[in-house]
């Protein structure tokens, strides 16, 4: 299953657990910590005082209480000194220990804050590399949907580098399109066809004279509308199979990659004819690592196309150009910017 970043308090997230940074008295505090006692009820506190503390990278698990989940996992962050004081190894082992009591406790989900990225002083852009990495290696193995939550955007921060190199891509490349003129025959009459300093006619008058004969679009002689149908090209999903099988790769590695669920991978396979959306269709591009050329083309079998007036496609060819096939990479970067993230 995959990771879903969202921007929510995470004491209402309706999950089987949920992660709460917490110190090593684990008797409440500040922060997600104070908000998620709070939310729970004082039944929280009792069992957490039976727990005796816990320490900087171990994780600890109680009921969830009063919260809309069937668990608590606390976990203690590092305090950021200076970035060589063991806190990266500490962090990374939060998330591990975290993610194996959910395993243990058979959880289908789990949600996660930035841990130490409060208080801790934990710089926001390498817990989020941390947070990302340590969920998807433990993904690639294992059934969870897991959420990065994150309570306002400024506790979510890529790069200032990166920030800036797509803000300068999209500079470079927006079109924008708030000019709209009729052409409700152009498209069809070629004889209507625009051409520069040519007046555009009136709707009422393009009406009338695209009612010409020889201005209709003719039908095929001889075949019938059934049998033009029936000459459909290769549909998304077998086209998806298709490169699956090209590259190598099996269906588990393409789905995880794209940062979509199991289930729906079975439905796109299962139906020759399942209609995606075109966030799903460009994570499974990015999955297959394709070439922005074979991307709009794989974009094309589901409907949909690139566009330089969307900079959310503006955001995906950036990537693509670079390189960069990290799913998760690419969501940080669409969040940043306010857009839908790929995948489910």
């Amino acid at each position: 299953m995959p990771i879903k970043i969202i921007r929510n308090d995470i004491t209402k997230i309706e999950c089987d657990a949920i992660v709460n940074a917490s110190n090593s008295t684990l008797l409440g505090g500040g922060g997600v910590d104070g908000a998620i006692h709070n939310a729970a009820g004082k039944k929280l506190l009792f069992e957490c005082m039976k727990l005796g503390g816990c320490k900087t990278g171990q994780a600890k698990i109680t009921k969830g209480y009063n919260l809309p989940c069937k668990y608590v996992i606390h976990t203690v962050g590092p305090k950021w000194k200076d970035g060589s004081s063991n806190e990266e190894s500490l962090l990374k082992s939060c998330y591990k220990e975290s993610l194996k009591l959910a395993e243990e406790y058979n959880c289908e989900s789990v949600a996660f804050p930035l841990i130490s990225s409060g208080i801790y002083g934990y710089p926001k852009d390498q817990v989020l590399k941390v947070a990302v990495d340590m969920i998807t290696e433990f993904l690639l193995d294992h059934d969870m949907l897991v959420y990065l939550v994150v309570f306002d955007k400024s506790a979510f921060q890529i790069s200032e580098k990166l920030f800036a190199e797509i803000t300068s891509y999209i500079d470079d490349t927006y079109v924008d399109t708030h000019f709209i003129y009729n052409r409700p025959r152009a498209d069809v009459c070629e004889k209507s066809t625009l051409l520069a300093g040519t007046q555009i006619l009136p709707d009422a008058y393009a009406t009338e004279a695209c009612k010409e004969p020889e201005c209709a679009v003719a039908a095929p002689k001889g075949i019938s509308l059934e049998e033009v149908v029936n000459q459909i090209d290769e549909s998304f999903s077998q086209m998806l199979l298709r490169k699956i099988d090209e590259k190598g790769l099996t269906d588990t590695e393409v789905y995880k990659k794209a940062n979509v669920d199991r289930r729906l991978f079975s439905k796109i396979r299962s139906d020759v004819n399942y209609k995606t959306s075109k966030t799903t269709a460009i994570a499974f591009a990015i999955a297959l690592e394709l070439s922005l050329e074979e991307t709009k083309d794989f974009l094309m079998k589901a409907g949909f196309a690139l566009s330089h007036s969307n900079k959310f496609d503006i955001i995906i060819e950036y990537f693509i150009k670079n390189g960069n096939y990290n799913v998760f990479k690419i969501n940080e970067a669409l969040f940043a910017f306010d857009q839908v993230l790929l995948g489910v």
